[in-house]
C-alpha cells in the first residue's frame, strides 16, 4: 500500500494517478476541506485527515509500504505565516512521528527549490547549496527550509529512510487548483492577462516529477536531496510561445523588476479584496527577477530522471484547460 498526502495537488493528482496505471494499490490522505474533484473517477482509497493532526497520520500509515508526503500550503501572498508553518512545517514533524511507529519502509517528502539557500542573482543552484531558513525568502520558503532539515535530522538519528525532493516551478496539465503559473496560462487564454514581467525562472512538467518521485522511492539515496526541474525560460519567451499556440495576443509591455515591486504591492491588495488568486505578488517578483539556474545532473544520474520541452508542457496545459467546461469555470472564478 502506498499512502500519498496531498493528493488533490498538482503533482498529488498527477503521482496519485501513475501509480494507480502502474497496478499499486494507493491511499489518498485528503484534508477536511479538500475538493475531491482531481480524483474524480480514480481507483483509489480515499482517507479523510488533516496533517496537523498526528493521530490521522498514524491511523493512515497502517500497513504502508512507502508515504509520498506533499501535503502543504503554497502561497506567495503576504499574510498566512502561521498555517503555512502549521502544515509545512507541524505536517512534516508529524509525518516523520508517523512513518517511524507504523514502521514505514521508506518516506518521500516533496520541497522545494525555495527552501535552498538564497545565493547572488544568477548564480546555479544545485544539492550541494545549504538550507537555511535565516537565508531563504518569504515564509513558504522558510517553513521548506525548516521542515527539509527535520527529515534530514530524523534520518540522521535513524528515525526514518527518507529522500527529499526539491522540484522547480511545476507545469502541465491537471492543474485543478490553478498554482501560480497555471493561474497565469489560463489567464493568458482568457484575455486576462495585461502586464508582463522581465524575468525568468526554471520549469518543470508535473509528470516528469512524478516519474522522479517515484524513481526516488525505488532507488534515491537514503538522506539524499534530489532537485527535479526542467529548464530556464525568461517570461518574455513563455509569451512568444503562449501566442504561438494559442493565436491570441499578450500583454503589450513588461515592467522592470523596481516597477514591478511597486504594482505588486497593489496587486496583492486587489487579492484581499476581491478574494481571486494574485500571480504578480511582491513575492513572484522577487523569485523572477534572481535568474537562478538549477541543476538537476544528480537526479538524472542517480535516478534516471529526465524531463521534457516546456512548449510540450505549455501546450499539453492549454489543451486540458480548454477541454475541461467545468474547470473553465472554475478558473474564471479564481
Amino acid at each position: 500500500m502506498i499512502l500519498v498526502t496531498g493528493a488533490t495537488g498538482h503533482i498529488g493528482n498527477v503521482l496519485v494517478r501513475r501509480l494507480i496505471e502502474k497496478g499499486e494499490r494507493v491511499r489518498a490522505m485528503i484534508m477536511p476541506e479538500d475538493d475531491i474533484k482531481p480524483l474524480k473517477g480514480l481507483k483509489v482509497e480515499m482517507v479523510e485527515g488533516d496533517v496537523r493532526n498526528l493521530k490521522d497520520l498514524l491511523s493512515a500509515c497502517v500497513g504502508v509500504d512507502v508515504v509520498y508526503h506533499l501535503a502543504a500550503i503554497v502561497s506567495i501572498v503576504p499574510g498566512h505565516k502561521k498555517a503555512i508553518y502549521d502544515v509545512n512545517v507541524g505536517g512534516v514533524e508529524n509525518i516523520l512521528k508517523a512513518v517511524k511507529e507504523t514502521k514505514v519502509r521508506r518516506l518521500v517528502y516533496t520541497s522545494s527549490v525555495h527552501a535552498f539557500s538564497e545565493l547572488k542573482v544568477g548564480l546555479d543552484i544545485n544539492e550541494r547549496v545549504p538550507f537555511d531558513p535565516s537565508k531563504t525568502a518569504g515564509a513558504y520558503g522558510k517553513s521548506k527550509a525548516t521542515a527539509v532539515l527535520k527529515v534530514i535530522n530524523a534520518v540522521h538519528k535513524g528515525d526514518v529512510d527518507a529522500v527529499i525532493l526539491c522540484p522547480t516551478g511545476v507545469i502541465g496539465p491537471y492543474d485543478y487548483k490553478l498554482s501560480e503559473m497555471g493561474k497565469m496560462i489560463s489567464d493568458y487564454v482568457e484575455g486576462k492577462l495585461k502586464i508582463g514581467i522581465k524575468g525568468a525562472f526554471d520549469f518543470v512538467d508535473v509528470r516528469d516529477v512524478v516519474e522522479g518521485e517515484i524513481a526516488a522511492a525505488k532507488k534515491g539515496e537514503m538522506g539524499g536531496v534530489y532537485i527535479l526541474g526542467g529548464e530556464q525560460i525568461r517570461i518574455k519567451k513563455i509569451m512568444k510561445i503562449l501566442k504561438e499556440l494559442t493565436g491570441k495576443n499578450g500583454p503589450v509591455f513588461s515592467l522592470n523588476k523596481y516597477v514591478s515591486e511597486f504594482v505588486s504591492f497593489f496587486s496583492v491588495i486587489y487579492s484581499l479584496i476581491s478574494k481571486k488568486k494574485a500571480i504578480f505578488t511582491p513575492y513572484s517578483v522577487h523569485t523572477l527577477t534572481r535568474y537562478y539556474t538549477f541543476s538537476h545532473e544528480k537526479a538524472s544520474k542517480e535516478l534516471g530522471y529526465s524531463s521534457r520541452p516546456f512548449r510540450k508542457s505549455i501546450e499539453d496545459a492549454i489543451k486540458w484547460f480548454e477541454k475541461g467546461e467545468e474547470f473553465r469555470k472554475m478558473a474564471k472564478a479564481l
